[in-house]
């Protein structure tokens, strides 16, 4: 183990003792991440003319309209907006005509492929994560809503598996900082539950947009873990049980996160 990741190591193990029961208690409600934001953050967050993932969202409104591909046309072309009005708030889910699990990312890609004759987009690309955020921006203030089928079972119990184990040189699981410690101090930051319902955020340390797989890979490099690519079933099947321990919290894309 690095110098470093020794200092992290022992930060969270004092951070575990001295939060004791109440960090316990923290992680039985769901909370999302912008509940742990300053105050500053927060309101950042909540006015769309200063929130700077509102030029995402605008970005994408362009992307939507747009046709492109052999078959000349746009997402709008096939779908009305106020159609999008919910989708963000049940993906992932299984999709049984793909036999796969599928996200947002994914579903516009496939539309791009399937149905524009378009080329799929990067998966961190500036043009996924616009589009992404447009759209999940449709559902805000709906409540996650993660239904868990025959078909997504599989999926679900390799996700929660997945948040349960130890990975990396620190020897430590998903469950350890985002149920065990939420609401704890690690360093200067306050730990989170690790909700996803802002997603895709804008992060300030990054000073860019990001999708939930992007903080995912952070994470386990954080761990001095293995990351899995963007897109990987790994990350979809974690994606999934995480969005439904946030079930009922309500969609905040573009968040804005720390």
């Amino acid at each position: 183990m690095t110098r470093a990741g020794t200092r992290l190591f022992l930060t969270v193990v004092v951070a575990v003792v001295a939060a004791g029961g109440l960090v316990a208690q923290e992680a039985r409600t769901p909370r999302s991440g912008s509940f742990y934001l300053s105050a500053e953050t927060r309101r950042l967050q909540d006015d769309d003319f200063l929130n700077p993932g509102m030029f995402a969202v605008e970005r994408g409104r362009e992307l939507w309209r747009r046709a492109e591909g052999s078959a000349g046309k746009s997402c709008a072309s096939c779908h009305e907006e106020a159609s999008m009005r919910g989708v963000a708030a049940r993906l992932p889910r299984y999709d049984a005509e793909r036999r796969a699990l599928v996200n947002l990312p994914l579903l516009i890609n496939a539309m791009r492929v399937e149905h524009m004759g378009a080329p799929a987009y990067g998966y961190e690309s500036d043009d996924m994560l616009a589009l992404s955020a447009y759209v999940a921006h449709q559902s805000r203030g709906l409540p996650l809503r993660i239904e868990i089928d025959a078909g997504a079972r599989p999926h679900f119990e390799a996700g929660k598996a997945y948040y349960f184990e130890r990975r990396g040189q620190l020897n430590l699981a998903c469950a350890q900082c985002h149920d065990d410690l939420a609401g704890a101090k690690l360093r200067g930051d306050t730990i989170s539950q690790g909700q996803i319902n802002g997603f895709p955020i804008y992060r300030l340390i990054w000073r860019s947009m990001a999708s939930v797989h992007r903080m995912f890979e952070w994470c386990n490099t954080s761990l001095r873990a293995e990351p899995h690519a963007a897109g990987s079933p790994e990350y979809l099947a974690l994606e999934l049980y995480v969005a439904w321990r946030g079930n009922g919290l309500p969609i905040e894309s573009p968040a804005v996160r720390r």
